[in-house]
C-alpha cells in the first residue's frame, strides 16, 4: 500500500470514475446549451477559476498547517523546518498530488456545470402554488415561516440566523478540500469528494423535477417584516437576476442562481454530516447535527425554501453519500480504517485541525 493510503490501480480506478462522472455531466450541461442556445457561463470567473484557484491555495496552505503541527508534536527542543519538509514529503507523494488536483479540478468541472443548467432551469414554469398548497396543507393552514417569526421574533434571530445561513459558504471548500488535505489516507477523503459530486449532479435533477423559487419569492407578504440582513438584498438580487435572464437570455451576464427544490443548504450539509460519521468523527458528527438543525431552521426561517424541500434535501444527501461512498469503497474494505481512526483518537486530531 502506498503512503497515500491507495494502490497505483485503485488510484487509476478512482480517477476514472471521478473523471468519467464529471464528463457525462459536462457533456449533459453543453447538450443544454446547444438547445438552448445560449453559452456556457462562468460570470468573472467566479464559479470555476476563482473557486478552483481558491481551493488549490486552501489545499497548500492546510498540507503545510498539517506539517507544521504534526513537527510541533515531536517537541520544541527537536523541531525543525527539515521536519515539516519531511513530513511534507511522506505525506504528499506525487500520487497524492495528483489525485488531490486532479480531483479538485474534476470537481470544479462538475460545479460549473451544475451552476448553468441551474440558472436555465428558470425556462420551467415554477411549481410553488403546489408546494404552498402542500404546506398549509401539512400544518393545518399555518405558513412554517409564520410560526417561526412568531417564536423567535424577526429581529435579532434574523441575524443570528443569517449568519448560519451563508456560513454554508465556507462549509462547502473546507470539508472537500479539508478531507483531500488532512485525512491520512487520500482514498478516504475521496467519499468526501465524491460525495459531493452526487450532491451537486442529484441537486440539479431535483431542481428541474420540480421547478420552485421558494416561500421568499411566492409569498412575500411573510417575510416582509424581518429584519432587513444580508439574506435581505441576497433575495432581491437573486429576483433582479431572474427578471433580467428572462428579459433577454443571451445577455453576456445573464445568470440565475435561484432554485428551491432540493434545498442543497440542507442537502450538503448532511452529506458531510454523514462523511463524518463514516469517519467515525463523533464530535464532529455532533456538532454537524446541531448545525444541520439550525441551517434547516435558516432555510424555512428566510423563506428561501419549504419544509419539503429540506426534507427533500436530507434524503438527497443520503443518496449522495450512498452513491460516494460505493464509488471509492464498493465492498466495504474501509470500514476497518475508520475503526483503526477510532480507535486511536485521530479523527478527533483530525477534526479539530
Amino acid at each position: 500500500m502506498a503512503p497515500a493510503g491507495i494502490s497505483g490501480r485503485e488510484a487509476l480506478r478512482l480517477t476514472a470514475w471521478v473523471w468519467a462522472l464529471a464528463v457525462v455531466f459536462a457533456s449533459v450541461a453543453l447538450l443544454r446549451s446547444e438547445h438552448l442556445g445560449i453559452p456556457l457561463r462562468d460570470p468573472d470567473g467566479a464559479m470555476f477559476r476563482v473557486r478552483l484557484g481558491k481551493a488549490l491555495t486552501m489545499l497548500a496552505v492546510l498540507a503545510v498547517a498539517d506539517a507544521l503541527v504534526r513537527g510541533l508534536r515531536t517537541g520544541p527542543v527537536r523541531w525543525s523546518w527539515s521536519d515539516v519538509g519531511g513530513h511534507l514529503r511522506r505525506r504528499w507523494t506525487p500520487q497524492r498530488v495528483v489525485l488531490a488536483c486532479s480531483g479538485l479540478l474534476a470537481y470544479h468541472v462538475v460545479y460549473v456545470s451544475y451552476r448553468n443548467l441551474k440558472s436555465w432551469d428558470a425556462f420551467n414554469a415554477p411549481r410553488d402554488q403546489d408546494l404552498l398548497d402542500m404546506e398549509r396543507w401539512l400544518l393545518l393552514g399555518h405558513s412554517p415561516a409564520v410560526l417561526l417569526h412568531d417564536l423567535l421574533g424577526e429581529g435579532q434571530a434574523a441575524v443570528v440566523l443569517a449568519v448560519v445561513y451563508r456560513s454554508f459558504t465556507y462549509l462547502v471548500p473546507l470539508s472537500v478540500v479539508g478531507t483531500l488535505a488532512l485525512l491520512p489516507r487520500v482514498r478516504e477523503a475521496y467519499v468526501m469528494l465524491c460525495s459531493a459530486l452526487w450532491v451537486w449532479i442529484l441537486g440539479v435533477a431535483s431542481y428541474y423535477l420540480v421547478p420552485s423559487l421558494g416561500p421568499f419569492a411566492s409569498a412575500p407578504e411573510e417575510f416582509a417584516g424581518l429584519r432587513p440582513t444580508a439574506i435581505t438584498s441576497t433575495q432581491a438580487e437573486y429576483l433582479a437576476e431572474r427578471a433580467h435572464f428572462l428579459a433577454d437570455p443571451h445577455a453576456g451576464d445573464a445568470f440565475v442562481s435561484i432554485s428551491a427544490f432540493a434545498s442543497l443548504h440542507v442537502g450538503f450539509t448532511c452529506t458531510v454530516l454523514l462523511v463524518a460519521r463514516y469517519y467515525r468523527w463523533r464530535r464532529t458528527t455532533l456538532v454537524l447535527t446541531v448545525y444541520l438543525a439550525a441551517v434547516m431552521v435558516a432555510t424555512v426561517y428566510f423563506g428561501w425554501h419549504f419544509v419539503v424541500d429540506d426534507v427533500a434535501g436530507v434524503l438527497l444527501a443520503l443518496a449522495a453519500f450512498t452513491l460516494g461512498r460505493l464509488m471509492v469503497d464498493p465492498v466495504g474494505r474501509g470500514e476497518r480504517w475508520v475503526t483503526d481512526t477510532a480507535r486511536t483518537g485521530q479523527d478527533d486530531a483530525v477534526a479539530s485541525t
